[in-house]
């Protein structure tokens, strides 16, 4: 949902959540999901789905909302498949394949010059992600406990990236016609809040993936924390994407508890921002966000092997550079299974 930082979380522990244009989900976050619920990282196998919903429909211009009678939209639905592996307590492995479904309407200025109103929509797999863990620290007792996870891992170019491909082909034809030292933004003539590289799938790039994780339980009251960054670089098309932060975390409580189960309400916020996209090195002065999220998660397990998640959060605030669209609020699901 993951998903986008900050997010999910499993009874004490998990995470979930993916924030705005394309290709910035919460990795981690959907990976967390897998874990087992009571937060406990014992040998064996994982696997759970996630999904998350993000509605991108508000456009803006330099952060204030911009109204007109046909605005553009994006709406995107991540479905996460997390498989892993516990080697033990403490060291972990997990694969990460987003599915991404999206539909919108925009119009793209076809070679620069000539716009044309686009209405559809594109599915199939993200950008593979591989993560290891490791626990660093871990202390528990009946009544309180504390961990403490760092995770490391590698974005893989598996998604598709054929809107980056139609975007450079539009840039370069609008370059050769103005001519070189013509003052222009790196993406050429943006003329709505939904770019060709907000529905790309995939970056076409191998980026770096760096978290950490921590739980404080005491009583029936826990604290979840979660930070996720993404080191990028340039991929299909000479584009770059922009580096990723992620930070999420809220209290939350057991409100049943026994031998069998759990159930568990959460407030999570969540605060995601990043820079701004390049085009051969140049920067864009339509791309880079901020945002913070607000809202319930709830958790229910089922002995150490089963666990459910459902939550939602509202946009308390976002903007963004130049014309863009921004988040107005998500919907997030997942269910894991331990072997």
């Amino acid at each position: 949902m993951i998903p986008l930082f900050p997010s999910r979380r499993g009874l004490g522990f998990v995470a979930g959540l993916a924030l705005v244009p394309a290709i910035s989900a919460c990795d981690l976050c959907a990976i967390y999901r897998a874990t087992d619920a009571r937060g406990e990282f014992t040998p064996g196998s994982t696997w759970s789905v996630s999904e998350q919903f993000t509605r991108y429909g508000t456009e803006q211009f330099n952060g204030v909302e911009f109204v007109r009678t046909n605005p553009d939209q994006l709406d995107r639905s991540v479905t996460h498949l997390v498989a892993g592996w516990n080697f033990s307590e403490r060291f972990g492995v997990s694969l990460n394949l987003p599915v991404i479904q999206e539909s919108y309407r925009f119009t793209r200025m076809v070679g620069g010059f000539t716009p044309e109103r686009r209405v559809g929509s594109e599915a199939g797999p993200g950008d593979l992600t591989l993560v290891g863990r490791w626990r660093v620290v871990s202390v528990s007792s009946m009544d309180r406990g504390f961990t403490l996870n760092l995770l490391g891992g590698l974005h893989l170019p598996t998604g598709d990236t054929e809107p980056l491909r139609e975007l450079q082909d539009d840039i370069d034809h609008y370059e050769s016609v103005v001519g070189p030292g013509h003052n222009h933004d790196a993406l050429g003539p943006v003329v709505g809040g939904v770019h060709l590289h907000d529905i790309s799938l995939g970056t076409g790039a191998v980026d770096g993936l760096f978290g950490v994780a921590s739980s404080a339980r005491w009583d029936r009251y826990f604290w979840n924390t979660q930070a996720q960054y993404v080191a990028r670089t340039e991929g299909a098309g000479h584009y770059r994407f922009a580096d990723d932060l992620i930070l999420s975390g809220g209290p939350g409580a057991f409100l049943w508890l026994n031998n069998s189960g759990t159930l568990s309400l959460a407030l999570n916020s969540a605060y995601e921002t990043r820079g701004s996209d390049e085009f051969r090195g140049r920067a864009s002065i339509h791309t880079g966000q901020t945002a913070w999220f607000l809202g319930p998660l709830v958790t229910f397990t089922w002995k150490s092997h089963f666990s459910a998640q459902i939550g939602g959060e509202v946009a308390l605030q976002a903007g963004g550079r130049g014309f863009q669209n921004v988040p107005d609020f998500r919907f997030n699901a997942a269910l894991s299974w331990r072997l």
